[in-house]
């Protein structure tokens, strides 16, 4: 815990630093270009937005133990004397409209550890009044785990071949906001896996939403959930469902987002197929998003 605080701190600091010469970007909307939502994700999974060209967003994300259940409660300090997942990235906005990123994650254990991860977003479509009723973005990802394989066989993490290493999503993310005041999204996501165990499968769809709603200015209520569909009938007993909500704080330089969900993985790689906690058992976590965004200019 102590030197998860310690690294928020170093974040929050880090204007007088190492950054000190950068411009720090305030983004201003109007009534007129109300956002659709705050940051580039939602939650666990990607926004329909991108970052505007030349600028570049530094991201940090943290998930802690579970608050209840089996292994939360008040020896384990509600969650925070374990950590779930942390991921460390970097993304920079290409054109105004096209994106990329790359980060680190911890990994969960369950059953990758030390992640790598990269992506590209385009947002091809922009709500405009009158003219165009949603904002659609497209986006690519792969993550990459370079843990020490399992020496055994049967295990998922056993890696014959490196290719076994990777798996890929894709999504398509549709968005709508009604003036300046609530947004929603749906988020239709493919999932491949390289490798997997003998009861599960490569391929995987799963269907996100997810909403904003504007508290005040600088405040705002966020939800996503991600509905996984498969045929395969292990899918029914032991994984489950992402479910997020959250409180957004949208401040000068930095968007903040303080999140309790039942994933642990981040990343949609990680929390779509790798999901086991149920928020009926107590088994869901506090979490936080920090990002700020620099301008060489």
């Amino acid at each position: 815990m102590k030197k998860s605080l310690l690294l928020l701190f170093v974040v929050l600091v880090s204007r007088q630093l190492s950054f000190a010469q950068d411009t720090i970007v305030e983004e201003v909307y109007t009534e007129d270009e109300p956002i659709t939502f705050a940051s580039t994700r939602i939650i666990s999974g990607h926004s329909v937005e991108t970052i505007a060209k030349g600028i570049t967003d530094f991201r940090i994300e943290h998930r802690f133990g579970d608050i209840a259940g089996t292994n939360g409660g008040v020896q384990n300090m509600f969650g925070f004397d374990m950590l779930s997942d942390m991921r460390i990235a970097l993304e920079y906005g290409v054109t105004d409209k096209l994106m990329i990123g790359f980060g680190r994650c911890k990994g969960t254990g369950a059953p990758y550890r030390s992640l790598l991860d990269g992506f590209v977003k385009y947002r091809f479509l922009t709500q405009k009044k009158n003219e165009m009723p949603v904002s659609m973005a497209i986006i690519g990802g792969s993550t990459f785990t370079y843990m020490t394989a399992s020496s055994d066989l049967s295990q998922v993490n056993s890696f014959p071949k490196v290719a076994h290493r990777f798996s890929y999503f894709t999504q398509v993310n549709v968005a709508h906001h009604f003036g300046d005041k609530a947004s929603i999204a749906l988020m239709p996501t493919y999932v491949h896996r390289n490798y997997v165990a003998a009861d599960d499968v490569n391929d995987l769809f799963a269907l996100g939403g997810a909403f904003r709603v504007k508290l005040t200015s600088r405040f705002a209520l966020v939800g996503e959930y991600y509905q996984v569909f498969c045929n395969s009938a292990y899918r029914q007993t032991g994984y489950k469902n992402s479910l997020g909500i959250a409180l957004e704080w949208f401040t000068f330089g930095h968007n903040f987002t303080i999140n309790f969900t039942n994933a642990a993985g981040l990343g949609e790689t990680q929390f779509i197929p790798y999901t086991f906690q149920s928020w009926s058992k107590g088994q869901f976590r506090f979490g936080f998003s920090v990002s700020r965004k620099f301008s060489n200019d």
